[in-house]
């Protein structure tokens, strides 16, 4: 059976029509308004992202393509309430991200976002199956072992679930974190240079399957990256360097 995409368990939850609009391809589901972040050195003060105000509309794929040092992944912190900015506001879906406190941050990641970072940040002392399983178990999901154990399959690693990080390659680590990523069947997913740590031929392996997975949950991505190739693939292209956003296409 096809696993329900987050519109259709919102219509299901709100039991009327408008869920279905409101999670339609376009509304808002992140909105960045004048974003900024500095850092205070001993001489001087430096700017990270500065003034970044733009939207990614549910559905999209949208990449946020710069050189390395550019300030994307501290935008991408950002966006998902890993970092305060200094100034600026942030909205996923109806919530102002930075008018919730720590805690209330992290209840809205676990219910609405999903991540994959480029240095897998799998728990060594966890199996491909239990590191899965933990945000699940960390949400309080019912049946967490038998839904990760399906996301693992689904990512061709129904062989490896009880093999630790450290006896896997990296590109079945990184497969460990897109089945982790999409096993809470988020409604937006973060992707910080996923194939950063891999060879080209695996890297399109996983890019491969974080699109095919992307479409068939009907997931909002938003992928930082320095390869404009593969920023080529999403729908549209945010480009940032020395912290501003130039401009899009």
């Amino acid at each position: 059976m096809r696993a329900a995409s987050w519109s259709e368990m919102d219509a299901l939850r709100e039991g009327d029509h408008g869920a279905r609009a409101k999670s339609g391809r376009d509304a808002s589901i992140v909105r960045a308004e004048a974003l900024t972040k500095q850092v205070t050195t001993p001489d001087h003060v430096l700017t990270i992202v500065k003034h970044a105000t733009f939207e990614v509309r549910a559905g999209e794929a949208v990449a946020i393509l710069g050189a390395s040092g550019s300030g994307k992944s501290t935008l991408l912190g950002l966006l998902a309430g890993l970092d305060v900015p200094t100034s600026g506001r942030v909205w996923i879906a109806d919530e102002e991200l930075f008018a919730l406190n720590e805690d209330g941050r992290a209840r809205l990641r676990g219910q609405m976002v999903g991540f994959v970072f480029q240095s897998f940040q799998l728990l060594p002392a966890l199996t491909a199956l239990e590191n899965a399983m933990l945000p699940l178990e960390l949400a309080g999901g019912a049946d967490a072992q038998g839904r990760a154990r399906s996301t693992l399959e689904r990512v061709g690693l129904g062989e490896r679930l009880g093999h630790y990080p450290r006896q896997l390659s990296g590109g079945e680590q990184q497969r460990v974190a897109v089945a982790r990523a999409f096993v809470t069947e988020p409604r937006l997913l973060f992707a910080d240079e996923p194939t950063g740590n891999l060879d080209s031929e695996t890297g399109e392996q996983v890019i491969e399957l974080l699109f095919e997975m992307n479409r068939e949950r009907g997931t909002t991505l938003v992928l930082v990256t320095h390869d404009a190739e593969l920023a080529k693939r999403c729908d549209r292209r945010l480009h940032i360097a020395a912290g501003e956003i130039t401009h899009e296409d």
